[in-house]
């Protein structure tokens, strides 16, 4: 499908066709992604061990403040290029890499150089004490020295999806996770690596992404002007990229925030296995959680072109078509998870077994998903309306006005449990919050009084 034949299909079709073609190649991409942080604690859980799955899991919400960054600028770059498509705007559209290839190498080096010199510290304030504490350092460092693969890769792969061309971004990802789990189970089973190995595989997995990325944007295959090898800080589009990008990273750095105080919670009243078990079903949440954002992705441009045209009825029909889908896709999966709970961790554990108290903190923990659709949905909805405030307070909310007080205070007074059932009664609350955010938009966006306004200014 060509460039006008894809706007038009964006533009025109029938909006549950269009989140089908969009969605089913986005949420495989996606699940793709999901699968390399799963295959990571798999084969440390399985041929490292409990120790080393510890202190892997407290310090990747560190590393991932670099996918954090490329969320930043992929959002950011990949909304300014949806709503660009969808007015016609071709300065912006060819300008946009040069800009991005810009904010990456700054980005970049400072969080490089900074992670490498205070991978101790900061996996310590992470709640990281004797072994755990030197293995998660150890994995820090080198994740931190593949730092700009993890940014550039995560950007290139979210413009490749802000173009609607989600089964090349879902291609480039399921080569990226055959690379990374080769190289996982050659430094780990194979070199004896341990933790590290499970870092350098992603590393390289995350070089597939740029590589993949440079080959299609150096080619012919993008659907707008794309000249990926010039570099521009074009102060209108930096200061637009950063401004609907913006949401995601403070979702990244809360969610980073949320960490700290869970796993100094855990760290404090628990023991190094209660500190792996979180760890272990964090990712299966967001390995849960992956279509979801699959079509969260797909939701962008949809969203973002038809803002761009001026077809705002498309934009609030598009979100609750997404949101919609998004409930059934999840629901199978979501119930499997909470009837086969042992069988699910013990392919992480294997050799565990698994108390009752355990079992419940797992379901009190997935409880929520159901109803998690609508946030995800309006995190992304904001940004591809050129406004991102509203989904930065989102995430604010969540984690700092809720998650920081109730796990400093809960757990210490009533014991593990909180911390599972503390996340549940937060996110319930932030889903309601959210739902009174939208409605007051959608009503301005049906009455026309928000419109896309071209604003690019060279510098």
């Amino acid at each position: 499908m060509d460039h006008t034949t894809q706007r038009t299909f964006i533009l025109k079709d029938n909006l549950w066709r269009v989140m089908w073609s969009l969605s089913w190649p986005a949420v495989i991409a996606m699940v793709l992604y999901g699968l390399n942080t799963v295959f990571d604690a798999i084969f440390v859980g399985r041929f490292v061990g409990e120790t080393a799955l510890a202190g892997v899991s407290i310090a990747y919400p560190l590393s991932s403040l670099t996918l954090g960054f490329g969320s930043l600028i992929g959002v950011g770059a990949g909304s300014l290029l949806s709503i660009a498509l969808g007015a016609g705007d071709t300065r912006t559209q060819e300008r946009l890499l040069g800009n991005v290839n810009y904010l990456t190498l700054l980005i970049s080096a400072v969080y490089t150089v900074a992670a490498i010199l205070l991978a101790v510290p900061l996996v310590r304030l992470m709640g990281g004490t004797g072994e755990a504490l030197i293995l998660g350092s150890d994995y820090f460092r080198v994740t931190s020295i593949g730092a700009v693969l993890w940014i550039y890769g995560v950007t290139l792969n979210m413009i490749v999806r802000a173009e609607g061309k989600m089964k090349s971004a879902a291609l480039m990802m399921g080569i990226g996770l055959v690379v990374n789990i080769v190289f996982n189970y050659i430094f780990i089973v194979v070199f004896g690596w341990g933790a590290v190995g499970a870092a350098w595989g992603t590393n390289i997995g995350m070089a597939m992404y740029v590589l993949l990325g440079f080959i299609y944007f150096g080619g012919s295959s993008a659907s707008f002007p794309a000249r990926p090898f010039v570099l521009y800080r074009d102060r209108e589009t930096v200061k637009s990229i950063f401004s609907m990008g913006a949401s995601s990273l403070i979702m990244t750095v809360m969610s980073l925030l949320q960490a700290v105080v869970v796993y100094n919670a855990i760290s404090r009243y628990g023991s190094v296995l209660e500190i792996a078990f979180y760890g272990a079903i964090f990712r299966i949440l967001g390995l849960l959680l992956t279509p979801i954002i699959g079509l969260m992705r797909a939701l962008q441009p949809v969203v973002g072109i038809n803002f761009g045209a001026g077809q705002n009825d498309r934009v609030v029909k598009g979100f609750w078509i997404f949101t919609a889908a998004s409930l059934f896709l999840l629901l199978p999966f979501w119930a499997g998870l909470m009837i086969f709970p042992v069988q699910t961790l013990s392919l992480i554990f294997p050799a565990t077994q698994f108390v009752a108290a355990s079992i419940a903190n797992y379901r009190i923990f997935l409880l929520v998903v159901p109803v998690l659709p609508l946030i995800f949905m309006a995190m992304t909805f904001y940004p591809a309306i050129d406004k991102g405030g509203p989904a930065a307070l989102i995430g604010i909310v969540r984690q700092l006005v809720f998650y920081v007080p109730v796990m400093l205070i809960l757990p210490r007074l009533f014991g593990i449990r909180w911390v599972y059932l503390g996340s549940l009664l937060i996110d319930v609350i932030v889903v309601i919050l959210a739902a009174f955010m939208v409605m007051p938009e959608f009503r301005r966006l049906k009455r026309g009084e928000t419109r896309y306004r071209a604003t690019q200014t060279v510098q």
